[in-house]
């Protein structure tokens, strides 16, 4: 029978887990192993995926993925043998650090998602952290100093993760980290609620062999819930000492501190170099292996030859590159390929696998001898709650709700807060306008830095309230909820059910929506969503199509703003398809996702990791702003003279010389004569100023890439306008506005929709034309759809995802496709209209 085929409300015990790679590997370092019992708690709305019940644990599983897993009924599963717990290989020998000990103590913060590690860091640094992007990877650790007893202590924060196996970027960070970086202590943020689970990534760093100190997190849920552990007992068999805390009320991290100090000066009985014993056969390959790798292994060595054994036996990818650097690495692969052969035909089975049920055989026997079950209210809790937020029927209308609340917070209260800043950044254009003296100087703070830094500080309202609203429900637990419910529709294009939020969010600004995937665990689901969120078209391209949209359709201005918006949708479905199936080919974990009790997140903790986030964005992404603005203003500023500049002067003489006799003439009809001059200077400097933007560097441009564009129904001004929505889509509109010589006053757009319905080719073989129609127009509408998103946009996904090359890609390949697509409009429409 497979797990896929059990009932809800179901008991059963695994007996075989099938598939090979990650799959397999995955599934069993989150608990699916052989002989533990697994219950199956509900369906989705949709009915995929499930939600199942192992180790104490929540985790959904699609159906697919749980067709693999093999059950038997309870009965039957008694014929099946438990796990073996061999022990500890115990050495008796207290794990010393070479080298002078200074008063400097560097530590590193391990553990898995939901564990309170990140809490219990805010607590002990007093939340100043600083975050930094380390080692080019797109993976935030945060990083904190303070001074204990006299000593300097470095507190580096490491992703979430359930191991150390090189599966996600979260993993091989907190790896690459612990073995390149050698933090003098590595503190284990352990759930106390769920140690069967936790203790895995445990036992992973009892291989490394390094200094552990292990925080028993939310200690008071497992009191609560009438469960007994002999901490001592636990830490000796563990060979690391093991604090109790509760990080969210600041309870124990004065003893960790405390301990962390006595673990590196050694004066910590319980800290002893033990080896996890994984059973004769495979001690034996160890000792194979480790006796080669002695041989050749390069000085200083910074890993055990223990690790690397254990490591070349998983099949662990990154260890064989550390391998290729040993002088006699062709005898060690040799080796290791040799002895993962003889057990896999001996024990009959995966050595990976063997390895984690090992792990998980050290652990179940650990806590046997250490540990009595309780009654696990917070589950029971948490069972209640969802029977109404992940319920069939009411499940959908309660996640639709939440992120109805969720929007209308961020684009409707963050409105106010955005106008009182649109304001001050006007007003501070203003003073400088009305009290420097015109000039390069004034243009370039005006419109260059002033509206740069602007349009990265106006959206910093948003962002701080989307991401209240995004920590508030991480932290509860009920964004794994919304995945749950979610996911089978975005499964159906590659992506995973987090994928949902960010993409409707790119609705509002793609902004805050691409910075959203955060929350997405696996680096292909995140880089994939990114590049499909522009096509989610935010609220900035609105303008364009208000404009376009009121002059050629106005009979129907809801149905075509509509379909641009579904248009939006299907390319951005067709484009994850595509995708799936070429860049991200090949997935790198099979989708297992926890879902972890509901709990009451602090206020602090929510705030913090709201500043934290909207601190980055201000950080990193306005400096990149700001140069590009100001590169923008530069080229359409320049050159400042144009071939019709002398025309243009005479004209403004004579239509002042002309209007000052008619003064003269009619005295009477002053004030209206003067009105009328006014009105035909301001048309001759608009006039001016659309020859100049011609001739400057960004008109060249336009001119340069009209050919390219005219095969679309564009003229070199169309092809300007999009060029100048580089900065920001709304710049769009304000250009056309200079260029066909209208006031850019927004209350005035209908004199811009008046003027496209009016304007003519001037010169060329389309003479005397109209420049605008409904399909030249539909065209340009497809076009702003869907081509290069602002330059948030664009530094926002190089910062997201730690290269400009997905940055540079989506620029490429977004305009790609809005040519390829206003061509087939506007050809295929051209043939049916004639």
């Amino acid at each position: 029978m497979r797990l896929s085929e059990v009932s809800e409300n179901h008991t059963v015990v695994i007996s075989k887990v099938m598939g090979h790679g990650a799959f397999r590997r995955r599934i069993t370092e989150m608990g699916f192993v052989r002989g533990k019992e697994v219950k199956v708690l509900k369906n989705a709305p949709l009915r995929d995926p499930v939600e199942y019940e192992v180790m104490g644990y929540h985790v959904s599983l699609r159906r697919e993925e749980a067709r693999l897993i093999e059950v038997v009924s309870r009965e039957e599963a008694l014929h099946y043998i438990e796990p073996t717990y061999d022990g500890t290989i115990d050495l008796e020998t207290l794990k010393t650090s070479a080298g002078v000990k200074g008063k400097e103590i560097n530590i590193a913060l391990a553990g898995n998602p939901n564990c309170g590690k990140t809490s219990l860091f805010n607590r002990a640094s007093g939340a100043k952290e600083h975050v930094g992007n380390y080692s080019g990877v797109t993976i935030d650790a945060a990083k904190a100093n303070l001074h204990w007893k006299g000593y300097s202590l470095t507190l580096i924060d490491l992703p979430g993760t359930y191991s150390l196996t090189a599966y996600t970027p979260e993993e091989l960070y907190s790896r690459k980290y612990i073995i390149d970086e050698t933090p003098d202590i590595v503190v284990n943020v352990v759930d106390a609620s769920n140690l069967e689970r936790n203790l895995y990534l445990t036992t992973q760093l009892i291989d490394m062999d390094i200094k552990v100190v292990l925080a028993l997190n939310m200690y008071d849920e497992l009191e609560a819930g009438g469960a007994k552990l002999k901490i001592e007992k636990l830490g000796k068999l563990l060979g690391i000492p093991i604090i109790p805390t509760m990080a969210n009320k600041g309870i124990g991290i004065d003893k960790l501190l405390n301990k962390v100090i006595d673990v590196y000066e050694e004066r910590d009985p319980i800290v002893r170099h033990i080896h996890i014993n994984y059973g004769a056969e495979m001690e034996k390959s160890i000792k194979a292996l480790q006796k080669v790798i002695r041989e050749g292994k390069p000085a200083p060595a910074r890993v055990s030859s223990r690790y690397l054994s254990l490591r070349l036996l998983d099949k662990d990818p990154e260890t064989a590159k550390i391998i290729d650097d040993f002088p006699n690495a062709e005898q060690i692969n040799t080796t290791a390929k040799k002895e993962i052969d003889r057990l896999e035909e001996r024990l009959d089975d995966d050595s990976s696998h063997l390895i984690t049920d090992a792990k998980y055989g050290f652990i179940a026997g650990a806590l046997k001898e250490s540990y009595s079950e309780g009654v696990r209210r917070r589950h029971a809790i948490t069972e209640q709650i969802d029977k109404l937020v992940t319920h069939k029927f009411y499940g959908f209308p309660l996640f639709m709700l939440f992120m109805l609340a969720t929007f209308t917070a961020t684009f409707t209260l963050g409105a106010y807060p955005m106008d009182w800043i649109d304001a001050g950044v006007s007003w501070l254009g203003d003073l400088i306008r009305n009290g420097m003296a015109n000039g390069m100087l004034k243009d370039l703070l005006i419109n260059g830095i002033i509206n740069g830094v602007g349009s990265v500080v106006v959206f910093l309202p948003n962002i701080l309230i989307l991401f209240f609203f995004l920590s508030f429900m991480e932290d509860t637990g009920y964004m794994a909820r919304a995945a749950f419910i979610m996911d089978k529709l975005m499964h159906k294009i590659g992506l995973h059910g987090r994928s949902f939020i960010p993409m409707v969010m790119g609705f509002g600004c793609n902004v805050p929506a691409i910075m959203a995937t955060r929350t997405l665990r696996n680096r292909n689901d995140r880089l994939l969503t990114m590049l499909i969120i522009p096509f989610m078209s935010c609220s900035a391209r609105l303008p364009v199509y208000i404009v376009l949209i009121s002059a050629f359709f106005g009979k129907y201005p809801g149905l075509v703003l509509m379909g641009l918006y579904f248009l939006g949708i299907l390319l951005a479905v067709g484009t994850a398809k595509l995708f799936n199936r070429t860049i991200f080919k090949r997935k790198e974990t099979p989708f297992v996702m926890e879902l972890p009790p509901y709990r009451m997140p602090t206020l602090k903790n929510t705030l913090l990791h709201m500043w934290e986030k909207g601190s980055q964005y201000l950080r990193k992404i306005g400096g990149t702003i700001l140069v590009a603005v100001i590169a923008i203003w530069a080229l359409e500023y320049f050159p400042r003279t144009s071939p019709q500049a002398e025309h243009f002067n005479q004209q403004k003489q004579e239509a002042n010389q002309l209007y000052q006799s008619r003064v003269e003439a009619h005295p009477e009809q002053r004030d209206l004569l003067l009105n009328e001059r006014d009105s035909v200077l301001h048309h001759l400097s608009l006039a001016e100023e659309s020859s100049r933007i011609e001739n400057s560097y960004i008109g060249r441009m336009g001119k340069a890439i009209e050919p390219a564009i005219r095969p679309l129904g564009f003229d070199w001004r169309m092809g300007v306008s999009l060029l100048a929505g580089l900065p920001a889509k709304e710049i769009v509109v304000s250009t056309m506005a200079i260029l066909f010589q209208v006031n850019d006053d927004p209350e005035n757009t209908h004199l811009l929709q008046e003027k496209l319905q009016t304007e003519r080719y001037t010169s060329g073989p389309m003479t005397g034309k109209p420049l605008f129609t409904p399909l030249v127009a539909l065209s340009f509408l497809v076009f702003v759809l869907i081509y290069f998103p602002c330059i948030a946009v664009i530094a926002t996904i190089r910062r997201e995802s730690g290269s400009w090359k997905w940055a540079i890609l989506t620029v490429v390949y977004t305009t790609g496709v809005a040519w390829f697509m206003a061509f087939i409009v506007y050809q295929l429409g051209t043939l049916i209209t004639g």
